[in-house]
C-alpha cells in the first residue's frame, strides 16, 4: 500500500505543494492513515512494555522499514520512499501518538541520519551507507559531548590526517539516540580547535568496515521517558576514516549540523504533538466514562475548559511544524519556523500531558494508565535538538534580523 502511496504522491509533488497548510493533500492524508493505523494496531497495544522493560522495539522498527517508513525522504534508488518533510511529520507524529520511544526512533534516524546522508552525501557515500545495510538498520548522529551540547563549537573531538590522507578520530560524544543498536553514524569532529566553529567536520562512520575496533559504546542511560530508545556514550579511539567519508567540506560541519537541526526540530516537535495528541484522546476518553458529582467528567465546566485549551494549543502547535516542514519542502532557510514549532510543540506536549493527569486524577499517576508515561515521555521535547530557551533565542534573532 504505501509503494502505491509513494507512487502517486512522485507524480503530483508539485500540485500538493501549493496546498496551504491548514489542509492535507490526498497523497498526505494516505502517509497519515497508514501510519495512524500501524500506531493503533502495533505501537498502542505494546507502548506500556516497551516503556515499563526500556525495550528496543525491534519488531516494530522491521515492520515500519517494510513500509518503508524508515528512509522516509530517501529516494527509491536507494531504499527509501522518496516523500518529502511534511510526510516526514506525519509519519512521527502519529506513530509517537502510539509510542513516544518509537516515534522518536524514527524521528532521529529519519531526520538527522538518513535524511541528511541522502541530502550532502556523495552518489558514492550514498551507494555505500545505503545499499550496503537494510532499511531497518539505525543510523546515529554524533554531535554532542559532555562539554559541548549547545555550544557546538566547544567540542574536543579531534579528527588528525593521517600520512595516507585519512583521518583519525579521538574523542567521546555524548548523548547518541540509538547509539546501541546503530551500524553507522555521522560524527562532528574539529580539525583544530583553534578555528572553534570553522574547524568542525562531519564524518560518515561505517562501524562494520575495521573502525568498530575502535568504537565503544557506553552503558545506556536510564532515562525518565522514552525508555525503549537507547542513548549512549561513544567513545572513539583512533578510528579512521577514509577520506571519501568526509561529508561536505572539511570545515563544514558546522554548518551542516545546524541545518540538519532545522529538520530535526520537525521531527521532534511532531514527536511531541502525537503524545499530546494521546494525551488529549485519553483525557476526554477517561473523562466521558468517569462520574462524579451525578454525572460524568466531561459535562464539568473546568474538566471542558481544559480539554478545550488542551486541543487549541495542540492545532496551533500543529500548524506551525506544518508551516516548517512546508518552508522546508519548497527549498527555504527555515530556522525561525522550525524553532517556533518545537519551541511550541514542546511546551504543548507537556501541558497536554499535565492536563491529562489533572483530569485522571489519582489515576494519572499510576503506570495502570498512560497519561504519566505521556508526562515523561513528553518532556523529553523540550530538551533534545536544544532546549527551550535556546529556540526561544534562534527565534529572537530571526525576527531582529528580518527587522534590521
Amino acid at each position: 500500500m504505501f509503494r502505491k502511496v509513494t507512487t502517486a504522491f512522485n507524480s503530483r509533488c508539485a500540485l500538493s505543494r501549493s496546498f496551504s497548510v491548514c489542509e492535507l493533500s490526498k497523497e498526505h492524508q494516505q502517509v497519515q492513515q497508514l501510519c495512524r493505523q500501524f500506531s493503533e494496531r502495533e505501537l498502542k497495544p505494546a507502548a506500556s512494555a516497551i516503556d515499563r522493560n526500556g525495550t528496543f522495539p525491534e519488531q516494530h522498527i522491521a515492520k515500519l522499514a517494510e513500509l518503508g517508513l524508515m528512509r522516509v525522504t530517501v529516494a527509491p534508488l536507494y531504499g527509501g520512499s522518496g516523500l518529502d518533510m511534511l510526510s516526514l511529520s506525519l509519519v512521527v507524529e502519529e506513530l509517537s501518538r502510539g509510542c513516544g520511544s518509537t516515534g522518536s526512533i524514527v524521528s532521529i534516524h529519519n531526520c538527522l541520519y538518513a535524511n541528511l546522508l541522502h541530502r550532502l552525501g556523495t552518489d558514492d557515500q550514498r551507494a555505500r551507507f545505503f545499499n550496503k545495510y537494510e532499511s531497518k538498520t539505525i543510523g546515529a548522529f554524533a554531535l554532542s559531548e559532555a562539554g559541548a551540547g549547545s555550544d557546538v563549537a566547544a567540542m574536543t573531538t579531534r579528527a588528525t590526517r593521517d600520512a595516507d590522507g585519512s583521518w583519525i578520530l579521538n574523542g567521546t560524544k555524548a548523548w547518541v539516540t540509538s547509539g546501541i543498536e546503530s551500524v553507522a553514524a555521522i560524527v562532528f569532529a574539529t580539525v583544530d580547535p583553534a578555528l572553534k566553529y570553522k574547524g568542525i567536520t562531519a564524518f560518515l562512520v561505517d562501524f562494520d568496515s575495521g573502525a568498530l575496533a575502535g568504537v565503544h559504546r557506553g552503558r545506556p542511560e536510564d532515562k525518565l521517558g522514552i525508555r525503549g530508545t537507547s542513548t549512549c556514550d561513544l567513545m572513539l579511539e583512533n578510528v579512521r576514516v577514509p577520506e571519501a567519508n568526509v561529508l561536505g567540506t572539511v570545515g563544514g560541519g558546522m554548518r551542516i549540523a545546524m541545518e540538519q537541526l532545522d529538520r530535526a526540530r520537525i521531527g521532534i516537535a511532531s514527536q511531541a504533538i502525537g503524545i499530546g495528541q494521546a494525551a488529549l484522546e485519553t483525557a476526554v476518553e477517561y473523562a466521558k466514562q468517569r462520574t462524579a458529582f451525578g454525572g460524568t467528567l466531561i459535562d464539568l465546566p473546568a474538566v471542558r475548559t481544559r480539554i478545550a485549551v488542551m486541543g487549541t494549543r495542540l492545532e496551533m502547535a500543529r500548524l506551525l511544524v506544518r508551516k516548517a516542514a512546508g518552508e522546508i519542502d519548497r527549498g527555504l532557510r527555515a530556522t525561525k519556523a522550525c524553532s517556533m514549532a518545537k519551541w511550541i510543540a514542546g511546551e504543548t506536549a507537556t501541558y497536554a500531558a499535565h492536563g491529562c493527569q489533572q483530569i485522571l486524577g489519582g489515576m494519572g499517576y499510576v503506570k495502570s494508565l498512560p497519561a504519566e508515561r505521556y508526562y515523561r515521555d513528553a518532556r523529553i521535547t523540550e530538551i533534545y535538538g536544544g532546549v527551550t530557551d535556546v529556540q526561544k533565542a534562534i527565534v529572537a534573532d530571526q525576527i531582529i534580523k528580518e527587522l534590521e
